[in-house]
């Protein structure tokens, strides 16, 4: 489990939901980096839950191809291989281009002030260096594309996606630069003036720019150390 890092403590009575969901969002937001072995008992222990809705939630990760379980007793988060990341990366580009479009023909004043206000924390955020929260932020706005064009089913297929993706942004997303968050603006823009094409075309532009340093990093390892 990655270090300094604790989970929210479980109190709710629908254990195995909300430890799938806690798990989830830590992978989403790469709370574990590639490669990191998860236990059981230390998951439980973090969350103050016994280790049967964290099995499961393990087991439901697993499925969603977010986790790989190298043995009976050893869980890890997989490490991306550069032709995983280049198909994954189209597919989001072609579904988060879908959610971009549907965002730019349907949004509303509140929607739009709602992308505006996380495109300037995200700033703030990236300006004192508070990476988590740029990370967290840049998810967000991601998502919420998807949200306000009202594709429930889409906003599905993209969580699973980012299960597999958030571990390996994590890692690349302070070395990105600017290229993590100037087409977001080009994307509210297009968004406020109901441009459905420039919209799609940003978020593809935003996919491909933020992925340069991820690629960098996937062709530098070796074949026998990338495996899914």
């Amino acid at each position: 489990m990655t270090e300094g890092f604790a989970l929210q403590m479980v109190e709710h009575d629908n254990l195995g939901e909300i430890v799938y969901g806690q798990l989830s969002d830590a992978l989403i937001k790469g709370r574990f980096a590639p490669d990191a072995r998860l236990t059981i008992r230390d998951l439980a222990q973090s969350l103050g839950t016994s280790v049967t809705p964290v099995r499961d939630a393990i087991l439901r990760l697993i499925q969603d191809e977010a986790l790989v379980q190298k043995s009976a007793r050893e869980v890890r988060v997989p490490v991306m291989t550069l032709e995983r990341y280049l198909e994954i990366r189209q597919i989001r580009m072609k579904l988060e281009g879908l959610a971009a479009r549907e965002a730019a023909l349907k949004a509303e004043a509140r929607d739009i002030a709602r992308l505006r206000g996380l495109i300037a924390q995200n700033e703030h955020a990236i300006s004192g260096e508070d990476w988590a929260s740029a990370l967290e932020l840049n998810q967000t706005f991601h998502f919420a594309l998807a949200e306000i064009a009202c594709m429930t089913v889409l906003r599905g297929i993209l969580n699973r996606l980012w299960l597999q993706m958030g571990p390996m942004i994590a890692a690349s997303y302070q070395h990105g630069g600017r290229a993590m968050i100037d087409h977001h603006h080009v994307i509210l823009a297009a968004i406020e003036a109901r441009d459905a094409d420039r919209a799609e075309r940003a978020i593809v532009d935003d996919i491909r720019g933020a992925s340069s340093v991820i690629i960098d990093q996937l062709a530098a390892l070796k074949p026998a150390g990338s495996s899914v």
